[in-house]
């Protein structure tokens, strides 16, 4: 897949070095994207292979392991056929 290394630019994160705050954005971000991408009928490979980006990566966000940038947050929202307004609501 010519898109699946756009999504190292994103940050892996030790969450030694995160609020609770920070932690509970990624937790809100994770389950919105499952339960969008669930509603729709997608696997985490479809809706990867529809934003560019790859399902392990997709899994990660849904897990909260990934502060993810705002062009992925885009490519996601787009993937699922919302606004990144709807996708971070």
């Amino acid at each position: 897949m010519e898109n699946a290394n756009r999504d190292l630019n994103d940050t892996d994160y030790d969450r030694s070095d995160t609020t609770a705050d920070e932690r509970k954005i990624l937790r809100e971000l994770g389950t919105r994207v499952r339960k969008l991408r669930m509603d729709q009928g997608l696997s985490q490979e479809e809706l990867g292979a529809k934003a560019g980006l790859h399902r392990t990566y997709i899994g990660s966000i849904e897990r909260s392991e990934r502060n993810v940038s705002l062009i992925n947050i885009q490519r996601i929202a787009t993937a699922l056929g919302v606004s990144v307004v709807v996708l971070l609501a």
